[in-house]
């Protein structure tokens, strides 16, 4: 718990299972510690179309992340 609050504020990159990625700074964690980022980008893998979609406010379920990069 300590490590994730010295991420607070921080841009992360998180990937999820079905090949989606998100780009969004760190603002917290729920009780089952999914993932809220503030200010979120998606972006497909795979997909032709390169650009992101803003999707603001996300919150990520733990058990679908396969990677946190800071």
């Amino acid at each position: 718990l300590q490590r994730l609050q010295s991420f607070l504020r921080q841009p992360l990159r998180i990937s999820i299972g079905d090949g989606r990625i998100f780009l969004g700074t760190f603002a917290g964690t729920d009780k089952p510690l999914n993932l809220l980022l503030a200010n979120a980008e998606e972006y497909r893998i795979g997909v032709t179309e390169v650009e992101g979609r803003y999707v603001g406010q996300v919150l990520i379920p733990w058990r679908l992340v396969t990677k946190v990069e800071a």
